[in-house]
């Protein structure tokens, strides 16, 4: 059971018109947390998805329809003409995807909210706190290449042809299912083995976790609202930790009193490892701090209420409560060893290295 309490989210103390809305994806980290807040506040929640995933349960009283949003045809005859307040798209992620989708609920709904990412800021940023004017640039990583992209395209239609589109920039957001660890489960695994953990940089770098249920207040809160067309909004926690203490919290909730931390510069685990290189040099190196105030101008109640170390409790006890989710990867095991003894090698003199 988890150590968080149970959590509504201050959904009795709510008082909004129900809206017809419309989740594409809705079983993921953010959308599923989302839609538990929408059922909630007592919207008329429709899901579309190609009925695949088991991970995250839709909630009672939300209606679902499955078909592939990148199969047009088979979208267009299962919403049969439907309309929406707004349109919430947590699965477009390349131009030609948000393209489509804009295609696809062009004149259907009021607000067409497109998912983009806190990556998409400058990296590095050059000033902090990072807030909704810090320009989009981001050269280490793709992912966030396409969804400024993304994002431009809406906008200039927006800006043409009045389509009113809302973006939304969450950064690191997690649930119970995803630890934020680099080698995930692999690092708990390694916490209760005794074994060195590797932390990129020298672990000061400061970093923002924000639990899906505090994301899904503020993200819910702007849907249907005319003031959020044509705006873009960060919505994040307002606590923010370096990455060594992220690690120690995850190592407490694992019962490990003080695990081994070892420290490697970002640019060499991305020379060792080209699958966490992008990832690394495009977002989590960067020490990122975000200004929520636009986002709580627009819905004054929003506040993020969980702070992190009940989070990683959360995440472990799931964790824990599912052996069947704790996959130790072989290849990161391996990259940890092999970056531990370079570490300890880099450190002797010169004249004591091997050769």
């Amino acid at each position: 059971m988890s150590t968080l309490p149970h959590d509504p989210l201050g959904t009795a103390a709510d008082t909004v018109s129900p809206r017809n809305i419309l989740f594409i994806g809705g079983t993921g980290v953010i959308s599923a947390a989302a839609a538990e807040r929408a059922v909630a506040l007592g919207h008329r929640l429709t899901i579309l998805n190609r009925g695949r995933s088991a991970g995250r349960p839709v909630p009672d009283g939300a209606e679902v329809l499955h078909a592939d949003i990148r199969d047009p045809l088979a979208v267009r005859e299962v919403l049969q003409g439907r309309e929406f307040d707004a349109v919430a798209d947590f699965i477009s992620f390349t131009p030609d995807q948000a393209l489509a989708g804009m295609e696809l609920f062009r004149g259907r709904t009021g607000q067409y909210v497109f998912i983009s990412s806190a990556s998409a800021y400058q990296k590095p940023p050059t000033t902090l706190p990072i807030r909704e004017s810090t320009p989009l640039k981001n050269p280490f990583w793709q992912y966030s290449r396409d969804k400024i992209a993304c994002e431009e395209l809406l906008f200039e239609a927006y800006r043409d042809q009045d389509f009113p589109v809302t973006v939304v920039r969450p950064s690191h957001t997690y649930d119970r299912t995803k630890i934020a660890m680099v080698g995930g489960w692999t690092d708990i695994h390694r916490m209760r083995a005794g074994m060195p953990i590797l932390v990129h940089g020298d672990g000061t770098s400061l970093w923002t976790l924000t639990h899906s249920r505090d994301f899904a207040k503020a993200f819910v809160g702007l849907l249907g609202r005319p003031q959020a067309i044509g705006e873009s909004y960060t919505i994040t926690s307002d606590e923010f930790l370096p990455w060594n203490q992220v690690y120690r919290l995850f190592a407490r909730a694992a019962g490990v009193a003080e695990p081994e931390l070892f420290h490697v510069s970002s640019e060499t685990i991305a020379a060792h490892s080209p699958e966490l290189g992008p990832n690394l040099l495009g977002d989590r190196s960067h020490s990122v701090v975000f200004d929520n105030s636009k986002i709580k101008a627009l819905v004054p109640d929003y506040r993020a209420t969980i702070p992190f170390a009940d989070g990683a409790r959360e995440i472990v006890e799931w964790h824990d409560a599912h052996p069947e989710l704790q996959v130790v990867k072989a290849d990161f095991m391996e990259l940890s060893d092999r970056l531990h003894d370079w570490s300890r090698r880099s450190l002797l003199p010169s004249s004591q290295r091997p050769a």
